[in-house]
């Protein structure tokens, strides 16, 4: 029987490219994002009997409802929920950070993935199916400017180890993915800059979305009697170590 995925934040990057290793795999997959024009790309190319696109902003529960709840009878039990959506904005010091890009974080990262979550638990309870959440190492590395994207991040961690418990003798598999360095539009949406974006990854040899949709997918298909809690993955021209000193 073919398995289906809803994945959110499914236009570019890592979620894209979970949609592709998805679908190669043999899964159906509902691909979310705001932007129709990449959703319609992603169907043109993978097949309209494989990839339905739900154009949404994440933040919109009437509008993802709207969505989710009128989805095609081939694409209605879903057996897999990947939370991917997410960003970053501003890299200031919290004293000169713009309180809207925290509340944009907090709104998109935070709210809309716990609100999303909460819908999708009856269904993936009836069918013990599986949540993958996307963190960051930055819910448990903090760096200069992290702030609020670092707080949100600890949270998506930390609400995902909650939910593996929560849902314990249900049958339904829960995992924290938490990546570091990833070389997406991350950067670009953060800074607005793609001279940023292109020096922060230089001769660093970052992960890719490939690299990331590889361990959904493998943590996706696992044998329904594992789990996996969380996993951790940097490029291995990243570590946690970096304690600063200011002196006098």
């Amino acid at each position: 029987m073919t398995k289906t995925a809803l994945v959110t934040g499914a236009t570019s990057g890592i979620g894209e490219a979970t949609v592709r290793a998805l679908v190669a795999a043999g899964w159906r997959c509902i691909a979310t994002g705001r932007r129709a024009e990449r959703l319609d790309a992603l169907v043109a190319d993978l097949g309209a009997d494989t990839v339905h696109p739900a154009v949404f902003d994440v933040r919109d529960d009437a509008a993802r409802d709207a969505a989710l709840d009128n989805l095609p009878p081939e694409f209605a039990q879903i057996d897999l929920l990947v939370n991917n959506a997410g960003l970053a904005q501003g890299l200031s010091p919290a004293q000169e950070s713009s309180m809207e890009d925290w509340q944009t974080m907090i709104d998109t990262n935070v709210t809309a993935m716990v609100s999303l979550t909460r819908k999708m638990l009856p269904g993936l309870i009836a069918c013990k199916g599986a949540i993958i959440t996307i963190g960051s190492v930055a819910g448990s590395y903090i760096y200069p400017g992290g702030n609020v994207y670092a707080g949100s991040k600890a949270f998506a961690n930390h609400f995902t180890l909650a939910l593996r418990a929560d849902l314990h003798g249900t049958g339904v598999r829960v995992t924290s993915i938490e990546p570091g360095m990833v070389e997406t539009e991350f950067t670009l949406v953060r800074t607005g800059s793609q001279q940023a974006s292109d020096d922060l990854y230089s001769g660093v040899h970052p992960m890719t979305g490939e690299d990331i949709a590889a361990a959904i997918l493998w943590i996706a298909q696992l044998p329904p009697h594992l789990n996996i809690n969380r996993i951790e993955l940097m490029p291995v021209n990243q570590d946690f170590a970096g304690f600063r000193v200011a002196r006098d």
